[in-house]
């Protein structure tokens, strides 16, 4: 299990970044870094979606369904 699946494991619902990448059709690898994007950006002033954008190059709006399904 990875970091992420973990994470997500934590929040509650039976989310893991497999399911998540596959409902944004996005490739895992990718869904685990705008995960790690988010969570980074989170911490930071500004908004969080983003700034996770601009470090990840994926569309707002993915970053924003993604943080939607977590």
């Amino acid at each position: 299990m990875s970091l992420f699946n973990g994470i997500l494991g934590q929040v509650g619902s039976h989310a893991d970044v497999g399911n998540l990448a596959a409902k944004l059709g996005i490739d895992e690898t990718l869904a685990e870094k705008a995960i790690a994007a988010l969570a980074s950006a989170h911490q930071q002033p500004g908004d969080t979606v983003e700034l996770a954008a601009e470090r990840t190059g994926l569309p707002t709006a993915t970053l924003a369904h993604l943080v939607e399904q977590i």
